[in-house]
């Protein structure tokens, strides 16, 4: 008995995990308006897609409890249908119809066109850059490459997402000119590693040459580095970031751990001293570069001496911005093999010292701050404050800059110029200067 009136056939899209799902839960709505259907993204329908991650526990429990949660709404006769696809369903499609068979079906990564066909929508090869956007309408991401050819012991997503396979520049190019015609300004450039970016379509690293044609794109103000692999790093990149005003002086490498040993058994193809010299490279070559990172503490073997050599690595390196984890034992990765052997709540502990120490960092960092202008993009309206961010932050993921609305009106997406006042850990307070 259907409890509650539901749109018929409106088909609602529901995202977990990073954003590159996020990116792959857009092209499948646009591909879905293209056949006519009504697609929403997180709102009320009856029929409904599960776009799921399979990264590492706590994503893979939260992906399996929004299929239960789902499936008793199905049961309830709250929806008609549920599907699902993404990671989660590519890396663990038998165990899943057998522990949860009242999915209509389940999809992996590569099968958009089985998916769509089982919505009854067909797959149109000719909709480069055709997505419903779901971020706010200033800034969307840009998944310039799928999958993975590095070999890092800890690390599932080559299991899911396959080998490393770069889009086409001139693709990438039509896109982000859509992008722009519906009013983004600011591309955040995705991919499980940016470094790697052409070297298979065209025999070198070829991230450089696609963010000279990218900077041409009318309409586009910022350009945002994501995801990049420190081995291998091609510093043209930062010439470019240099020369053009619209690369933001922002980059994300992810460098998970220094301590020599751990580096090795991860896999990571570098060193201590090398990752040291190549930070010190990137702030040589663009001063005020904003780099984050993120760091896994509690990967198999870590003694105590090597995070103190990481905390201590922490202390001076004063990232700008950093996220710290604790490691996931992942069956079928290398990693796998080891024995997962600090305790659960040394690998917290050692997690929380890490963002304790980066917290007070940041807090040093951004009182340099006050006093200072700059550029910045206006996101949403919160309570009493605009909320924006300037261009060494990411959305959802860095500081963001508050700005008094109770005597000045801005309009989302918009850039303004802003004087900052104050400053706390992770926010900073300002005042317009210069409205557009």
């Amino acid at each position: 008995m259907r409890t509650k009136s539901l749109k018929k056939n409106r088909i609602n899209v529901v995202t977990l995990g990073c954003s590159k799902n996020v990116y792959d839960s857009e092209v499948l709505m646009g591909q879905l308006k293209a056949s006519g259907k009504d697609v929403v993204h997180e709102e009320e329908g009856n029929i409904v897609v599960i776009n799921t991650c399979g990264f590492i526990n706590n994503a893979k429990e939260e992906s399996i409890n929004t299929i239960l949660e789902y499936v008793q709404k199905k049961e309830d006769g709250e929806v008609d249908k549920v599907f699902v696809t993404g990671c989660l369903s590519e890396r663990y499609k038998p165990d899943l119809l057998k522990e949860i068979p009242n999915v209509d079906e389940y999809f992996g990564t590569t099968e958009l066109p089985g998916l769509l066909k089982a919505l009854g929508a067909d797959y149109k090869h000719e909709l480069i850059g055709e997505r419903l956007t779901t971020t706010p309408k200033n800034y969307a991401y840009l998944k310039i490459a799928e999958g993975c050819d590095r070999p890092c012991s800890f690390c599932a997503i080559p299991l899911m997402r396959g080998k490393h396979k770069s889009t086409p520049i001139e693709d990438l190019v039509t896109e982000a000119e859509k992008l722009a015609a519906k009013g983004v300004k600011e591309l955040i450039l995705i991919a499980q590693d940016l470094t790697y970016y052409g070297l298979d379509l065209y025999k070198k690293r070829n991230l450089a040459e696609l963010l000279e044609a990218l900077v041409k794109v009318d309409g586009i103000e910022w350009i945002r580095l994501h995801y990049a692999f420190p081995t291998g790093f091609p510093m043209d990149v930062l010439e470019v970031m240099k020369r053009e005003p619209k690369i933001c002086h922002y980059l994300d490498i992810p460098l998970q751990h220094i301590s020599d040993s751990v580096l090795k058994s991860m896999r990571r193809g570098t060193t201590k001293e090398k990752t040291t010299q190549l930070i010190k490279d990137f702030r040589a070559a663009v001063p005020n570069m904003t780099i984050r990172t993120t760091l896994i503490v509690g990967y198999p073997g870590e003694t105590e001496a090597d995070y103190q050599t990481l905390k201590q690595w922490v202390k001076e390196m004063r990232f700008e911005r950093l996220g710290c984890f604790t490691y996931s034992h992942e069956e079928n990765t290398h990693a796998y093999n080891l024995e997962d052997d600090v305790p659960e709540a040394v690998k917290q502990q050692r997690a929380n010292e890490i963002m304790e120490l980066q917290s007070q960092i940041s807090w040093e960092l951004n009182q340099e701050k006050i006093g200072n202008t700059f550029k910045v993009v206006i996101d949403r309206k919160e309570g009493g404050y605009f909320v924006g961010r300037t261009e060494f932050d990411s959305p959802d993921v860095d500081n963001e800059v508050l700005i008094d609305a109770s005597n000045i009106y801005l309009k989302t997406g918009e850039f303004t110029t802003v004087k900052i006042t104050d400053a706390a850990d992770f926010d900073l307070y300002g005042e317009v200067v210069m409205s557009p």
